[in-house]
């Protein structure tokens, strides 16, 4: 048949194409959960890799709302109205892939969320924010078991993971200390916490075809011990607080999310793939932060105990993708494709909509290694941030900015050692 792939190295084309194709999906996310490598037909394999991102979202027409001198920094409008949100960065990845008959197993060590703003303290809304980065460290053993049905394999997939986090945001808080010569006004939000996840799904495959697709889930990681400590030793002027370092807790949950994954042989030596990626970003709203000292009762935006929060308000992301790869000689296959990603402000912050083409290549030295190097360009659309109302709560009151549509770009490269 015309379709049929009759070289076993143009399988790994759509596993390249995750590579070629870095995530721009909104939220949080960085890297995201990526399994591919436990599909690699060889008995053993290791992969190493990184993306470098390069995002560059300009805020524009800002405009300070809360010029309280107190608790909203002041009236900042006499700074610029505009200001560089957006720093580069990467995502590394290591996995390491074992098989023996039906059964695979692949331990892995990847960043699947974060972020880092930092528009600094000079613009109009340095009291929503000077500067804000979250990491995240995921350590995962994934297991499938294959088993003949029909013409192809069923693949059960299972697996379980440890998920670290932390980060920090610095924002205005009063320009009454600087007044006085007695501090800068900025405070600071530290967190960290960890948990566990679980992933599940199913997958069907027909080798000769180059034909597979895929179902996974992952759960939500729940850090319902999130602590850290609110910084105001700069901004001595705040009743109760200021002065101090204070302890506080609070709980979170990372998303779950859903993705289907399909690829096929469409002519010799041509390979079709694509996907579809949920990911529930709605479970982060506001986060509300309290005092360690009132532990025991409710910590929310309206018990009246709640010292500071992490506002984030999102929708949920929605990620498609198609592309088209190719096996252009036994050494060399390439592959490109189209992403769109929904973005998940709406109204509050910029993750607007994302437009991104990808490419690139992968070279086999040997039988036993593959190295690949790939591309992105987007478009990150535009949009505005300012008031919302949310569950009777008003968000966004301190600033108001614009955005226009900006690029984004990335590189990554791999290598894949087999045997």
């Amino acid at each position: 048949m015309a379709s049929r792939m009759t070289s076993a190295g143009v399988l790994s084309l759509a596993l390249f194409s995750t590579l070629a194709q870095p995530s721009f999906a909104g939220g949080l996310d960085r890297g995201g959960y990526n399994i591919d490598l436990l599909f690699d037909q060889s008995r053993f394999s290791s992969q190493a890799a990184v993306i470098y991102v390069m995002p560059q979202r300009e805020l524009k027409n800002a405009r300070d709302t809360n010029t309280s001198a107190l608790t909203g920094g002041g009236n900042l409008n006499g700074r610029s109205h505009s200001a560089d949100e957006t720093e580069n960065y990467a995502v590394p990845y290591l996995g390491f892939k074992a098989g023996y008959e039906g059964g695979d197993c692949l331990f892995d060590y990847s960043e699947p969320f974060g972020a880092h703003t930092n528009p600094g303290i000079n613009w109009a809304g340095a009291n929503n924010n000077i500067e804000t980065k979250i990491e995240t460290h995921n350590y995962a053993t994934t297991c499938s078991y294959k088993f003949d049905v029909g013409p192809g394999q069923l693949r059960l997939i299972g697996g379980a993971f440890y998920q670290e986090v932390e980060g920090f945001k610095e924002r205005l808080v009063s320009t009454v200390p600087i007044a006085l010569g007695t501090g800068t006004g900025v405070g600071r939000l530290d967190l960290e916490d960890n948990g566990w996840g679980w992933r599940t799904g199913i997958a069907y495959e027909i080798p000769e075809y180059a034909m597979r697709a895929s179902l996974v889930y992952n759960s939500r990681v729940k850090y319902d011990s999130l602590s850290g400590t609110v910084d105001l030793t700069q901004v001595p002027v705040v009743p109760g607080f200021g002065g101090r370092v204070t302890s506080v807790f609070g709980e979170a949950e990372a998303p779950d999310s859903l993705e289907l994954k399909v690829q096929s042989g469409i002519a010799p030596d041509w390979l079709a793939f694509g996907s579809v990626k949920w990911t529930n970003w709605s479970v982060l709203q506001s986060i509300p932060l309290c005092p360690v000292a009132t532990k025991g009762r409710a910590c929310t935006a309206t018990s009246g105990t709640q010292l500071t929060s992490l506002d984030l308000l999102y929708r949920d992301g929605w990620t498609v993708t198609g592309g088209i790869g190719h096996k252009f000689n036994e050494q060399w296959t390439g592959a490109v494709s189209l992403t769109w990603d929904r973005g998940t402000s709406h109204g509050y912050g910029s993750q607007t909509d994302t437009w991104t083409v990808g490419a690139g290549a992968a070279y086999n030295p040997t039988d036993n290694i593959e190295w690949r190097i790939a591309g992105a360009l987007g478009v990150l659309t535009s949009g505005s941030s300012g008031v919302l109302v949310q569950d009777g709560v008003t968000y966004g009151n301190d600033v108001s900015y614009d955005f226009g549509n900006d690029l984004v770009a990335a590189i990554s490269t791999s290598i894949k050692v087999k045997f």
